[in-house]
């Protein structure tokens, strides 16, 4: 009976926030999320830069534009094409490879106060191989703190909780100066979701980054054979 009254309240959640992200304008349900952490950590000001990994369909570049105002800068990154939003920049690649890094540093043209990430793996049920999943991209989320997070600046992102967390937990308190993990309302009470607050980002220089980006090589001029014809 309990089990059947837990699956009730969920779905009624769940029902909840989509309806309230239709009836607010939100593209998201997920977009509530971000909106609880940053209530609670006051993650986003007014101004600042912010950059949205796993963006798609746009909920939270959504609010981050809200929470910036016209003056802040929003860039958002996501494999799928995502509608275009009022204010914000988004870039469609993939954060993992080469290229989208570099496309997304020559964009954001410096640092900013703010990295968001709420990437998740296609999931493929089966929790080691889906929490193996989460972690490795959070530990790209990171990467991308280490190029263009400013020093004191912000990350807020979803993991899958599991027994690999520890590593991810020890690369971002040797970055941040504080390190949350919580829970926001709109996420579903059964889900192995968390969404980790670190604040304070130390921009040691000292710090091993996570992976070498490689510039592609430009080809070189085509010149003919043979001198002028």
């Amino acid at each position: 009976m309990s089990d059947l009254h837990d699956r009730w309240v969920e779905e009624r959640r769940h029902e909840y926030y989509y309806k309230l992200a239709k009836k607010e304008g939100y593209r998201s349900r997920a977009s509530f999320k971000l909106l609880q952490l940053d209530e609670k950590y006051s993650i986003i000001r007014e101004g600042d830069s912010v950059v949205d990994l796993g963006a798609c369909p746009g909920g939270w570049s959504q609010v981050a534009y809200e929470l910036t105002g016209p003056e802040g800068k929003v860039v958002g990154v996501d494999l799928r094409y995502i509608h275009p939003l009022e204010g914000v920049d988004f870039i469609i690649g993939d954060i993992t490879e080469d290229a989208t890094m570099i496309r997304l540093l020559e964009m954001v043209g410096g640092k900013v106060d703010v990295v968001l990430s709420d990437m998740a793996p296609n999931i493929a049920g089966h929790y080691s191989t889906d929490h193996a999943r989460s972690i490795e991209l959070c530990t790209y989320a990171v990467d991308v703190c280490d190029r263009i997070l400013k020093k004191n600046g912000k990350l807020a992102m979803k993991v899958f909780m599991g027994d690999m967390f520890g590593m991810l937990e020890k690369q971002l308190k040797s970055r941040f100066r504080h390190v949350t993990v919580t829970s926001p309302a709109a996420s579903r009470p059964t889900s192995s979701e968390v969404y980790v607050v670190c604040t304070g980002f130390l921009a040691a220089h000292n710090v091993e980054p996570v992976r070498e980006i490689k510039q592609e090589k430009e080809a070189p001029a085509f010149r003919p054979k043979g001198g002028n014809i």
